[in-house]
């Protein structure tokens, strides 16, 4: 795979994320970088430190990992397949910049695998 790991983001689920945005920016200082398709909060000093706040829905991610550039993405999409794993969202460009899909790796955890189309900062 050409790209490197830039992150491994966790996944929260929740059905009211009002309370855990107030707790997260209000008691330890995140700021929201996103609310919509998901609540995405960082750190305002390391923009790599972040939690994903998400809806209950299917399939629901229990973690994100940024493979770096979309031809990793495709890389790891390949390798995937390649090893029978359970693809459990398709490999998709999001209206948001990022290029992902969802696999369930051997435990049954849900992962994200996405890179941003532009280099976060």
């Amino acid at each position: 795979m050409d790209g490197m790991i830039q992150r491994i983001v966790p996944y929260l689920t929740t059905t009211d994320p009002a309370p855990v945005r107030d707790f997260y920016v209000g008691v330890l200082g995140l700021d929201v970088a996103m609310e919509d398709p998901v609540l995405n909060l960082r750190s305002p000093g390391n923009p790599a430190a972040q939690i994903i706040v998400q809806r209950p829905g299917s399939p629901e991610p229990r973690f994100g990992i940024d493979v770096g550039t979309p031809d990793a993405v495709d890389a790891s999409h390949a390798e995937a397949v390649a090893r029978g794993l359970h693809v459990v969202y398709p490999l998709t460009d999001e209206a948001w910049g990022v290029r992902r899909f969802f696999v369930a790796d051997p435990s049954g955890s849900v992962v994200n695998v996405l890179a941003h189309a532009v280099t976060m900062r």
